[in-house]
């Protein structure tokens, strides 16, 4: 059905029927446990011309997909071809009893972050925005809708900063003032002419600069200015081939992402933590021993991160992680033994990570 012709149809066009409709999907949105809902237009010109200075300096690395699709990440209409509104929304994902600052004290534990201890949340969050989608969909009698979930050339938090949902901190991180920033986002783009919300007018940072102090790497060139090739997550997660090495020892025992710049934040005294099921730590990976994460064949990672973020690393990334971390931890008999038993990996770059962990440990 042509948007324009559905539009026609209804009453929505009319300013109290968007209204009304704003309030039902507001409505509709918590029952599908989401905690907000903001919603802006396509213009965003001051976040466009940020991203491309950041991407001139080449601060994403090799993450070659934030230049890919050119002005499409800036420009929803581009990506979307009639989009005018896009519907931003927030889901909280803290675990409950995460304990995040304990695991990362204890140097023979695995920290993953804490975002990726239960399933993954793309699927989850995709189809809770495919059903409010079919919702507006069946109120507006027609319309396009499309839903994306940090997997598009989107530029989430700015949009989501646009539409009232919190503001870009100085960790490059949404923060909400009642929330803090622990919540996933997800949009869905849409001919829909709904009433757009104010924006966050003020950043609330102040003077305070305790995640651009904490990080370990140093990974912030100033206050809004991530360099991710420096940063633990890109390192863990995105970068492929081998750490550097003047890297490797501040990465300490954080093996999937870095949460560093969210857990010292004022701001996340107002987080809130989730009750969504699939958010909960899985297979004991809140804290579970290097060791014995790094005698998983392939086989045991593939069962044990099933339908988890963690799974797209690969095993042999996977490896090189934990090598690193053990290399960082405290020597024993256990930790030592348990990578000698990965120095002959068919990967060369799982043996060269093991290798520079055992000579952490004057084995080699």
């Amino acid at each position: 059905m042509d948007a324009n012709d559905s539009h026609s149809n209804t009453d929505l066009l009319h300013v109290g029927g968007l209204h009304t409709l704003m309030r039902q999907i507001r409505g509709w949105a918590d029952e599908l446990g989401f905690q907000q809902v903001g919603v802006t237009d396509v213009d965003l010109g001051e976040h466009e011309r940020y991203l491309q200075k950041w991407l001139a300096a080449g601060y994403h690395g090799e993450m070659a997909y934030m230049d890919r699709h050119g002005q499409k990440r800036s420009r929803p209409q581009d990506l979307v071809p009639g989009t005018i509104r896009v519907i931003s929304l927030r889901m909280n994902y803290l675990p409950g009893g995460a304990q995040a600052e304990a695991v990362l004290a204890s140097s023979e534990t695995a920290y993953i972050s804490r975002y990726a201890l239960g399933r993954d949340y793309h699927k989850l969050i995709r189809k809770r925005l495919a059903a409010l989608s079919n919702r507006i969909e069946e109120a507006a009698g027609g319309g396009s809708y499309r839903a994306f979930v940090d997997s598009a050339p989107v530029l989430e938090r700015a949009i989501a900063e646009q539409s009232g949902l919190g503001w870009i901190a100085k960790n490059t991180m949404l923060i909400n003032s009642q929330a803090g920033s622990w919540f996933f986002l997800g949009e869905i783009y849409t001919d829909l002419p709904l009433p757009i919300d104010p924006p966050q007018g003020e950043k609330h940072c102040g003077t305070c600069t305790a995640c651009l102090d904490v990080c370990p790497t140093n990974a912030f060139i100033g206050p809004f200015q991530l360099d991710a090739r420096k940063c633990i997550s890109y390192l863990t997660i995105e970068h492929q081939g081998s750490i550097d090495p003047a890297l490797r020892p501040l990465i300490g025992n954080r093996i999937f992402g870095c949460d560093d710049c969210q857990l010292c934040c004022p701001w996340n005294k107002f987080a809130q933590l989730s009750d969504e099921k699939d958010f909960q730590p899985r297979h004991g990976l809140a804290d579970t021993a290097l060791t014995e994460l790094l005698l998983w064949d392939e086989e045991t990672f593939l069962a044990r991160t099933a339908g988890s973020a963690i799974r797209r690393i690969g095993h042999d990334r996977w490896l090189r992680n934990i090598a690193v971390a053990l290399g960082n931890a405290p020597r024993s008999a256990k930790s030592v033994n348990a990578l000698i038993s990965r120095r002959n990996h068919p990967s060369a770059l799982v043996r060269e990570h093991v290798d520079w962990a055992l000579k952490q440990h004057n084995v080699l």
